[in-house]
């Protein structure tokens, strides 16, 4: 199933910044900064892209739900909706 873009683009927004966030810390690593900077800083990276993904599949969801009101079968595409979702876990 592809996305609608209108709907990715806060997500894509999101790990745009992320990536950023990522040349930040290697950049840090580099430098040899403080520890307890690159994990703060790795995890905000981690949290980024967690919602990221979140937000694409729930995205998702929804388009297959609106699938499914329209009279089209959509049971599998939720159940592997489920599935991504659940991998972000």
């Amino acid at each position: 199933m592809k996305l609608d873009p209108s709907t990715t683009t806060p997500a894509l927004n999101r790990i745009k910044r992320a990536q950023g966030q990522l040349a930040g810390v290697v950049r840090m690593l580099e430098e040899g900064r403080d520890c307890e900077d690159v994990v703060t800083q790795l995890a905000a990276v981690s949290k980024a892209l967690d919602r990221a993904g979140f937000a694409i599949v729930a995205s998702g969801m929804r388009e297959c739900l609106v699938a499914g009101a329209d009279g089209e079968t959509a049971d599998l595409d939720v159940r592997r909706m489920e599935r991504l979702f659940l991998s972000l876990a």
